[in-house]
């Protein structure tokens, strides 16, 4: 416990074997806030237009939210070194192949096939980590299950301002590179900080959660060895227990985490969300050219990143007495409401001003819906769960980019900033229509394993 006699940033990252992930994790998950940023400023550069950029950018962004809930569904069953490390090889071969291409002048169709692996590939370390913290925040057997409840959320809140903290650095970096040093620098960049921080991520092996495939008792004795090392230290002081296993020692493989309902209402939340970040990546581009200082674009986009921030931080410190699920009813509303006024704004002062207000509506409801798949997801899926939702900002972030590229080609930026405000307009429809799938059982009725397609874990506090 923290010195308030809460669980807090400060208990959390006592947890054994967190530090070991941590650190590695934050490094490696630069690199996506800088790939469909980087897409953009190089090819618009090579190409003259928005629109192309935005398409192209889109194209790779769509390519991640298709293949990313495969990667967790591979990494729930095999392990997650067991896909990083050949998915960060892959990515960074296919980021230096689109660079080529670009500046080569390669036809239009090659620079959209190129783009497809180069999505497809990018390494889900953001969902990766938070599963493992899943994994030893769920089952700790030092804690009580309110305790664990409370550091779940803190554990949620802690990633989504890692995240957003990303997203401070990587768009700065690459928009600094690409304007100062060489408009291939940012994509460059990227490829060679997913392959170094992936391959360190995946060298972690003992805080991974625990495969789902059967093992023989051989393997389940190695896999158990490792996990000792990592928690029996603290184990009575809130340290992780072993993983859920059958008699036999082996995981049962679980369905779709998109079996859950309560995952797909969450699917299209997050999609709105991400369209907001993709709207605003391709409309201040296209506004910080328009007034003739790009280099001001990712000072833009960091202060609208900085208040997901801050946000996040205070999210994580304050104890809810509200459920997530109410309290995603009043962040989302919130939200909608901050990008109503994105496309009146025509001064670079004010326009900073309003990015600060979303990103500071943004990373509550990042943080709820996250908080929500610890509740309605058991751990044998819950790192595909996590790429789900990651997959859906990447697809809103996709199609919302091509929207305000093609808005922005014909109409000028103010246009493309209303494409944020369609985005969570959406979202906030279909999440006050079906709100009551995100029952958790801490605030109601939760349909069993077998109607759902996945079976729940215990019923614990959520908040």
């Amino acid at each position: 416990m923290d010195a308030a006699g809460k669980p807090g940033y400060r208990q959390l990252l006592r947890t054994p074997g967190a530090w070991s992930f941590v650190l590695p994790g934050f490094a490696a998950r630069q690199p996506f806030a800088m790939l469909t940023i980087g897409i953009v400023l190089l090819i618009q550069h090579t190409s003259g237009s928005y629109g192309i950029a935005g398409a192209v950018s889109a194209t790779a962004g769509v390519s991640m939210a298709v293949f990313a809930p495969q990667g967790g569904k591979l990494a729930d069953r095999f392990g997650q070194a067991a896909v990083l490390v050949p998915g960060v090889l892959t990515h960074a071969a296919s980021v230096t192949l689109l660079t080529v291409l670009a500046l080569g002048g390669a036809p239009l169709w090659a620079l959209f096939v190129a783009a497809v692996p180069a999505g497809a590939s990018v390494p889900q370390v953001g969902p990766m980590v938070r599963a493992r913290w899943a994994a030893l925040l769920g089952d700790g057997a030092g804690a009580t299950g309110g305790a664990r409840a409370s550091l779940q959320t803190t554990a949620a809140a802690f990633e989504s301002v890692t995240d957003e903290f990303t997203f401070v650095i990587g768009p700065v970096l690459t928009t600094a590179l690409c304007t100062g040093v060489h408009p291939a620098a940012g994509l460059l960049a990227e490829a060679t900080l997913s392959l170094i921080g992936g391959l360190l991520f995946a060298a972690q092996r003992h805080t991974q959660p625990a495969p789902s495939r059967p093992r023989t008792p051989a393997r389940t004795a190695r896999w158990g060895a490792r996990r000792a090392s990592a928690g029996a230290a603290g184990a009575g002081a809130g340290g992780a227990a072993g993983p859920r296993r059958t008699e036999n020692g082996a995981h049962r493989p679980a369905a779709s985490a998109l079996g859950v309902p309560g995952v797909r209402v969450l699917a299209v939340v997050f999609l709105g969300i991400g369209s907001v970040f993709g709207g605003l990546q391709v409309s201040l581009t296209a506004f910080t050219e328009e007034i003739g200082q790009p280099g001001i674009n990712g000072v833009l986009y960091g202060v609208f990143a900085a208040g997901n921030m801050v946000a996040g931080i205070v999210c994580g410190a304050l104890s809810w007495r509200r459920s997530p699920q109410q309290r995603l009813l009043i962040a989302y509303p919130l939200l909608t409401l901050a990008t109503s006024a994105l496309w009146a704004v025509h001064a670079v002062p004010l326009l900073g001003a309003l990015g600060l207000l979303v990103g500071l509506c943004i990373a509550p409801a990042l943080i709820t819906g996250y908080t929500l798949v610890d509740a309605l997801v058991p751990a044998t899926a819950r790192t595909e769960a996590f790429t789900w939702l990651t997959g859906a900002v990447a697809l809103g972030q996709a199609g919302a980019a091509t929207a305000a590229g093609q808005l922005a080609d014909g109409f000028g930026p103010s246009a493309g900033f209303v494409v944020p405000l369609a985005g969570t307009g959406l979202a906030l429809t279909t999440l006050l229509l079906l709100r009551g799938r995100l029952a958790t059982p801490s605030t109601g009725p939760v349909v069993s394993g077998s109607t759902r397609g996945v079976g729940h874990r215990e019923a614990v506090t959520v908040d």
